[in-house]
Order: structure tokens, then sequence, then C-alpha cells
């Protein structure tokens, strides 16, 4: 479920509905959380040649912008303020259309947003009425796939820590249980894309700190494909295998690096600090 379609708690269920509808092929059995069991793969994300200019502006907010995203890898867009990360999140997911060049998810043009990739925001727009299991599942219930929340909803529970809330208001949680609550309900769809507008900054430090880890690893686990847009040098090194830079006017791509913290990436291992000190010194001479 993607969050563009709830404002506040007014809510357009109409959009919401047409947004969550399947798509036209046919999913993987939902009982199953295993990717290898349901043989899904995460999906394959190409940038070609990608411009856009928002309405009244006299020069391009990004321009340029080329690069690929290999199933199952976890990106970070990484730059300050006013460099275009969330509008080419934006574009990436469907939300809005780029003035050139294009944006392609598994050889296909993203012209609309689709359920198989989904988006997190800052706020995690959850219904304050309902219970975390009834907000879980409400991608499923919108899509028709209610015969699916038995199965789908309490393993993704107990993947995001949240079974013993299950029948708990979500008002009564605090945020960072909120935003897993957003998790859940954006796994419960089966997507092969997982976009995340800095979605752990409004957060405190350890809340933000464990869920750059299990997000991490949930997304591993599901073989999904990971964009971040983050300003955060230590969050793009604890969660991503990659992260691109980017400088603004225009907005752009001035570095692609591969992050190697180290297999555990234990942010007081001496390979973290060492890589997350190199990321670093590259935003600082580029960005």
């Amino acid at each position: 479920m993607t969050a563009h379609s709830i404002s506040g708690t007014t809510v357009d269920l109409e959009a919401h509905r047409r947004m969550v509808q399947p798509a036209a092929e046919t999913s993987a059995p939902a009982a199953a959380l295993n990717p290898v069991k349901t043989g899904r793969r995460g999906a394959h994300v190409q940038i070609d040649d990608l411009q856009h200019r928002y309405k009244g502006m006299s020069h391009n907010c990004l321009e340029n912008i080329n690069f690929q995203v290999e199933s199952g890898q976890i990106i970070a867009l990484v730059g300050r303020s006013g460099c275009g990360k969330s509008t080419l999140l934006h574009l990436i997911a469907g939300l809005m259309q780029p003035g050139a060049g294009g944006v392609y998810i598994n050889g296909n043009r993203v012209k609309h947003t689709c359920p198989r990739w989904v988006v997190m925001f800052q706020a995690p727009s959850l219904f304050p009425w309902m219970t975390v299991a009834q907000n879980a599942a409400l991608g499923l219930r919108f899509a028709g796939r209610t015969q699916d929340i038995p199965t789908r909803i309490p393993p993704l529970l107990s993947m995001v820590g949240l079974t013993a809330y299950a029948d708990r208001n979500v008002q009564d949680l605090s945020g960072g249980q909120q935003q897993r609550v957003a998790l859940a309900r954006s796994l419960a769809t089966e997507p092969d894309l997982l976009l995340l507008d800095e979605p752990f900054s409004a957060l405190d430090a350890f809340t933000r700190r464990a869920l750059q880890q299990d997000v991490r690893r949930i997304a591993k686990d599901l073989g999904l494909t990971v964009v971040l847009v983050t300003h955060d040098i230590t969050e793009a090194a604890i969660m991503a295998d990659r992260a691109l830079i980017m400088a603004p006017d225009p907005g752009r791509i001035v570095k692609d690096t591969v992050l190697d913290p180290g297999a555990d990436r234990h942010r007081d291992s001496p390979a973290f600090e060492a890589e997350r000190a190199r990321l670093a010194a590259l935003f600082e001479a580029t960005a």
C-alpha cells in the first residue's frame, strides 16, 4: 500500500482500491513468505536518461539520471535536501511521470502505480480506529484477496515483531511500532520492489537503528529490491549494498559506489566505521 492515497486522516478509498488492484500477471501463493519457495525475485529497475521539471520552474530539478538496480539489491539515494532524491523515488514509483527519459521495472515502462512496488513514507498513515492486524491486511482486502489474510498476516506480524500486538489499536502504539505495521502492510501484497522515502527520520535514534537493521534483514530474506532515500550516511552504510550520491541544481548522480562495511554490518566494528568514513568523504567531496 502506498501512502499517497492517505492524507492525514482523510482517505480516498476509491483511489486506494484502484492502486492495489492485482497486476495482470498471476501472483505467487500467498501462504509462503520464503522467496525460494514462491519462486519470486526482486524487481530489476532501469532509469534511462531521466529528466524532470516541475510546472512553473525554469530549469530541470533532475537531469541526466541513468542507473540500474539489480534484482534483490538495496541501494541508497544519498544527498542534501533539495537535490531531488524524493522526486526521483516518486518517479520510480509511478506517482508522477518524468519530463523526458523513462523508468523501467522488469523491462516494462512505468506509467502508473502498481501493487508490485510499494512506498513507505515518513508517516505510517494508518487507520487509527483499526487494530494492528486489520491495518496490516488493508492491501490484501482492497486487492480482493481476503482469503489470503489468515495465512499472510500472522507470519508478517511475527516477522516485524508485532505478534503480541495484533489485536491492539494502532493509535496505542509507539512511532516505531506504527512503522512496523506500515512495513507489514507494505509486504502483505508480495511486492517485488520496496521504495523507502526516509521512513525512519522522525524516530528516536534507538528505534531507528533497530528498524534499519530489521528492514535490511527482511528485504534480504524475501529477496526484495529496495531503493532508500536518505541524507544519513550511517543509515546508508547500515542498509544499502550500494550508494548513489546526488548533487543539486540540477539533481544528478555524481558518484555510484558499492558499500562493503563488513559481513555483520555492526556499526561499532572497524570495517563498518572505515566504510562509513569513506562514504562520508565521498559525500563531502561530491555533493
